[in-house]
C-alpha cells in the first residue's frame, strides 16, 4: 500500500513538474515573440511615438509642444511606447501559447469555442484602442484646450504624463470592447443564465457610468464616451449569447484526461 502511494506522488510529482516546464517554455516563446517585433521596431521609436501623440499635437494652439521634465523622458518615453506596441503586434501569438497550454484540459466544445474568443477578443481590443485614438482622443484634448484660452494658460504636457494618460485610456477601452465576450463567456459556460443578465440590464448601465467616471478624465464628454459604448456593446453581447446558450447534451461531455 505504502509502495502505491509513493508510485502514486511520484507521479503526481512528474505531471506537476511536466506541467511546469511546459509553462516554461510557452511564457518564453511568448516574451521572444515580443523582444523579436520590438527589435524590429526600435529603429522607427521616435516616429512611433510621434505618431502616438498626434491626437494631443493636433489639439494644441499654435506653437504648442509637448515637454520633458525628466532628464531620460526623451528616450525612455518613445521606448515605452514602441514595447507597448510590440506587445500589441505580437498579443496573437502570446494568446496562441496560452491556447496552447490550456488547451488539453478542456471540454472539447470549449476547445471549439477558443479560436474565435481568442479572434473576438483581440479584435475588440484593437477596435477599443482605435476608438479611443480616432475619437475619444481628439474629442477631449479639443475639449480641454478650449478652457484653457478664456484663462490665457499656455497647454503643455509632460510626455510621461501623456504616456500614463494614453495607456489608462486604452487599456479603459480595450477593456470596455471585451463586454460582449464577457457575456457570451458568462452565458456559454452555464456561469450566468441568458436570463439573468437581461434581468440586470438597469443595473449594468448604472455600472458602466459608475466606471467611467473613476476611468476617464473629470469631464462628462469623455464619460459618456466610454459609458455609452459600453452599454451598447453590452446589449450586443446579449444578441450574440442567444447563440451560444448551451445545450443539455453539452453538459454530459467528459472532460479529457491526460
Amino acid at each position: 500500500m505504502t509502495e502505491n502511494n509513493a508510485t502514486e506522488d511520484s507521479g503526481l510529482q512528474e505531471s506537476f513538474l511536466s506541467h511546469l516546464f511546459e509553462l516554461r517554455d510557452r511564457v518564453i516563446k511568448a516574451g521572444l515573440a515580443i523582444i523579436v517585433v520590438f527589435a524590429c521596431l526600435v529603429y522607427w521609436a521616435p516616429d512611433i511615438f510621434h505618431l502616438f501623440a498626434q491626437p494631443l499635437l493636433s489639439a494644441l494652439p499654435a506653437g504648442g509642444k509637448m515637454i520633458v521634465t525628466d532628464v531620460t523622458g526623451s528616450f525612455f518615453v518613445p521606448m515605452k511606447v514602441t514595447m507597448v506596441v510590440a506587445f500589441i503586434i505580437a498579443l496573437p501569438v502570446v494568446m496562441y501559447q496560452l491556447w496552447a497550454f490550456i488547451a488539453p484540459g478542456l471540454y472539447l466544445h470549449e476547445r471549439k469555442l477558443i479560436l474565435p474568443l481568442v479572434v473576438s477578443s483581440y479584435t475588440l481590443f484593437i477596435i477599443g484602442m482605435a476608438f479611443a485614438y480616432f475619437l475619444v482622443f481628439p474629442t477631449v484634448f479639443k475639449f480641454m484646450a478650449s478652457y484653457n484660452a478664456p484663462l490665457g494658460a499656455e497647454m503643455s504636457t509632460d510626455i510621461d504624463n501623456y504616456l500614463s494618460f494614453a495607456m489608462t485610456t486604452f487599456l479603459a477601452f480595450g477593456i470596455t470592447f471585451e463586454v460582449p465576450v464577457v457575456v457570451v463567456v458568462l452565458v456559454r459556460m452555464g456561469i450566468v443564465p441568458l436570463s439573468k443578465l437581461r434581468e440586470i440590464r438597469p443595473y449594468v448601465i448604472v455600472g458602466a457610468f459608475v466606471i467611467s467616471a473613476v476611468v476617464t478624465p473629470p469631464d462628462v464628454l469623455s464619460q459618456l464616451l466610454l459609458a455609452v459604448p459600453m452599454t451598447l456593446l453590452y446589449e450586443l453581447g446579449l444578441l450574440v449569447a442567444r447563440m451560444y446558450v448551451p445545450k443539455p447534451s453539452e453538459d454530459e461531455v467528459v472532460r479529457p484526461t491526460d
